[in-house]
């Protein structure tokens, strides 16, 4: 028996290979990433799904349906009040993370969060000082780390193929952009703040990762360019992404039934200047016919560069002197999923689990998922802003004291 950082009891097997612990584990709303959940049983033996909560009937009758033998319930509050639950996975929308976030953590219940970790940097802020100041576990969504092509790209790094990191750029074509992001909620400003956030957060916190710093100046420049021009709009409310998702609806301007309001960006750059001196730049593009993300890091010894970002893409290296040519001077096939992520999925859940109950070191911590959100939140408001450059404020230092004490390697071989 040992006590898990929430005060509860639990039990663990006697065996030598990894304990099977008893761990109550809710979601916190029934929308379409909610998913993932799926992964707790195979990610941690003896976990389950015990408790759903969605404010909206349709969003419990889909939880009824996934998980049968779980507690539903219509209110946070509820929840907390039946007690019980050891950790909570909140996929609700981004504009909700922070009370939701906030309230489990006081209640002493541990949290994964969908990443963004929130939509403003005051939000983030709050939240890991709530997390800070309760000592309950906080893990943030940010699976990207765990997919097959960032961990390739970041093996060459550490094999020091291409020397020391000097610049990284990466290209985001978001083909599906306008069935995903210009339907529902996330095509408005006061619930996504930005796609920035939404979508970029993963390639903010890869490009953090790839370089082994932070952003501590940004520019941003975007625009609305085809979305907000379509007329044809309605509430989709009890509608998940895959009930209107279609590899048809194209080309963009044919799109029908967009969110009532659209006001988010569909192309968006950012550059950023790294706390290590490293530069960096992104750009995201919502009505491109292909979606895949492209990374080119640059060092001082060569560069890498990824053609596609799942299994049968490959990781290019380039570090003998040559004219240009198609064949890197090595290569690296990208194993895992054909399409998606459910691997990195998996992979993160496995992680988060193992955090809440053993203190194991994860890939990724909360101050990582903030400085994401510091880069995209300011990259968005200089953007808006005639591209102000904007400087990144640094983390109240009792918070990143908490962080460093706690088993979390945030950024390779850094404390703070």
């Amino acid at each position: 028996m040992h006590d898990d950082v929430a005060g509860r009891t639990m039990t663990t097997s006697g065996t030598g290979s990894a304990p099977t612990t008893d761990l109550s584990v809710a979601v916190i709303g029934a929308g379409a990433r909610s998913y993932i959940a799926e992964h707790v049983p195979e990610a941690r033996p003896g976990a389950r799904i015990t408790a759903i909560v969605d404010t909206d009937e349709i969003g419990r009758a889909r939880a009824r349906t996934a998980h049968p033998d779980a507690v539903i319930h219509s209110s946070l509050d509820d929840l907390i009040a039946a007690g019980g639950i050891d950790a909570a996975i909140v996929t609700t929308p981004d504009h909700t993370h922070e009370a939701i976030a906030v309230a489990l953590l006081e209640a002493g219940i541990a949290v994964y969060l969908e990443k963004p970790l929130a939509i403003t940097l005051e939000s983030a802020d709050r939240v890991l000082t709530t997390a800070a100041e309760t000592g309950t576990p906080l893990y943030v969504g940010h699976n990207f780390r765990h997919s097959a092509v960032v961990r390739t790209m970041r093996e060459v790094i550490e094999r020091g193929e291409i020397g020391e990191v000097k610049a990284v750029w990466v290209r985001h074509f978001v083909g599906n952009g306008g069935d995903y992001y210009f339907k529902d909620w996330h095509a408005d400003r006061s619930k996504t703040g930005t796609l920035l956030l939404q979508k970029a957060s993963h390639d903010i916190d890869v490009v953090h990762y790839l370089a082994s710093g932070y952003t501590r100046r940004v520019v941003g420049m975007g625009d609305l360019m085809i979305y907000g021009g379509i007329t044809d709009r309605r509430d989709r409310r009890g509608e998940t992404m895959p009930d209107w998702f279609s590899m048809d609806n194209w080309p963009p301007l044919a799109q029908t039934g967009l969110n009532p309001v659209v006001d988010v960006e569909d192309v968006s750059m950012m550059m950023m200047t790294l706390d290590n001196g490293v530069l960096a730049s992104y750009q995201q593009c919502h009505f491109t016919p292909d979606y895949w993300r492209n990374y080119t890091v640059i060092g001082t010894e060569g560069r890498l560069e990824n053609v596609g970002d799942t299994a049968g893409g490959v990781v290019k290296v380039w570090n003998r002197r040559h004219e240009w040519q198609v064949e890197g001077d090595r290569e690296y096939p990208i194993e895992g999923v054909a399409s998606g992520h459910a691997d990195a999925d998996l992979l993160t859940m496995r992680e988060f689990l193992d955090h809440v109950v053993d203190g194991a070191p994860t890939v990724v911590s909360p101050i990582a998922a903030r400085e994401a959100v510091a880069a995209g939140a300011l990259a968005a408001a200089s953007l808006r802003d005639g591209s102000r450059p904007l400087d990144v404020p640094e983390l109240p230092a009792h918070v990143l004291e908490h962080f460093s004490r706690v088993s979390t390697n945030h950024i390779p071989g850094r404390t703070s």
